[in-house]
Order: structure tokens, then C-alpha cells, then sequence
């Protein structure tokens, strides 16, 4: 089996710590502005794109209230399983695959540094007491298409988990004969080399 090519782990690291950078910056960056912290929102585009400051005590949507535990314990065993998987296993010899986990990295690193608490950040949000705060996912942008049709708040990290686990989607279906075609050419690019 090939050995995964050198510049695909420096693709990896590059990806995943940009974009959780990103991430934690730009929470800390909105999330410091006191005018924010009213919840009230402050239009980008009026009606449909803003800024305003949530925490989420769950997943993706609001999923699973409450069980920070939970999903900080599964963001720990994907930042495990993921660099297994692609360089254990060598799927990162597949630049597709790479290139969306991670960006499945950098989402799981942002959020897991949220549910760890290590943001310590005091802007509790309603209904909540300040020390569940503190282990909650920070949101703060805002999409609606009007007033009765709302997304959820969410961050750059969640924009990264949708983004590479809709890019490993469509690696999946993509069609098995292509795949096929892929791995002859490759396997007989490998052989015209050994020659």
C-alpha cells in the first residue's frame, strides 16, 4: 500500500488549525463586545444575515440539551480517531478526504474548546446559570430567509462540520465506477514507475 504523501499531513495540520483559529478568534472577537451581549441583533444584512450572541448546550440545532459531557466526549474521540484513520490507514492518499476532515478537525477543536470551558467566558445568555455557561458551544450567526422562517445561531466551527461532512457525502456517492477508474489508473501509474 502507498505511504501517504508528506505534503497531505502538512494540508491536514494546515486546514484544521486555520480553521479552528478562525473559529475561537472570531468568538472571542464578537463575543468581547458589550453591545452585543443584550441580544439584540446587529444586522449585516437587515432581516436576514446578523450577529447575535447564543450559547448552545448541545449539538448541531440544539440537539441534546444539556449533555455537554456527552458530545465533549465524542469531540475528544473524533480528534482521536481522525488522524488515525487518515494516516494510520492512509486515507489521506485520498486529497478529497484530506481536505474534509480537515475541515472536520478545525470544527471539532473549535466547539471541543467551548464544551472543555477553556473559553471562560461570562456572557451566560438566558435561562442558564453562569457556571453551565461556561461549558457551552459559543453561536453568533445569525441566518433567516424572514421572521417565521429562523436558522439555529452557529459559529465558523459548525460551518466547518457541515462543510467537510458534506464533502465526505458526496465522496460517497460519488459513482463506484469512477472510483474503479481512479484506483486502475493510479495502480497503473505505479506500475509504469516501477518500470
Amino acid at each position: 500500500m502507498p505511504r501517504v504523501p508528506p505534503r497531505r499531513y502538512l494540508l491536514f495540520a494546515a486546514l484544521a488549525t486555520v480553521g479552528c483559529a478562525t473559529d475561537l478568534i472570531t468568538k472571542a472577537w464578537v463575543f468581547a463586545d458589550p453591545a452585543l451581549r443584550t441580544g439584540q441583533v446587529d444586522w449585516l444584512w437587515d432581516g436576514h444575515v446578523g450577529i447575535q450572541l447564543s450559547r448552545n448546550w448541545g449539538a448541531l440545532f440544539g440537539i441534546g440539551q444539556g449533555m455537554t459531557w456527552l458530545f465533549a466526549a465524542l469531540s475528544l474521540l473524533a480528534a482521536l480517531a481522525i488522524p488515525v484513520w487518515l494516516f494510520k490507514f492512509r486515507a489521506a492518499r485520498d486529497l478529497w478526504i484530506t481536505i474534509a476532515l480537515g475541515c472536520v478537525m478545525a470544527g471539532v477543536l473549535g466547539n471541543l474548546y467551548d464544551r472543555l470551558g477553556l473559553s471562560e467566558e461570562d456572557w451566560v445568555g438566558p435561562g442558564r446559570a453562569s457556571a453551565e455557561a461556561v461549558h457551552a458551544v459559543r453561536d453568533w450567526i445569525l441566518w433567516q430567509a424572514n421572521d417565521q422562517w429562523r436558522w439555529p445561531n452557529f459559529n465558523i466551527a459548525d460551518s466547518l462540520l457541515v462543510l467537510g461532512a458534506g464533502m465526505l457525502f458526496l465522496r460517497l456517492v460519488r459513482s463506484p465506477s469512477a472510483a474503479a477508474r481512479e484506483g486502475d489508473t493510479n495502480d497503473t501509474g505505479s506500475q509504469l514507475e516501477r518500470r
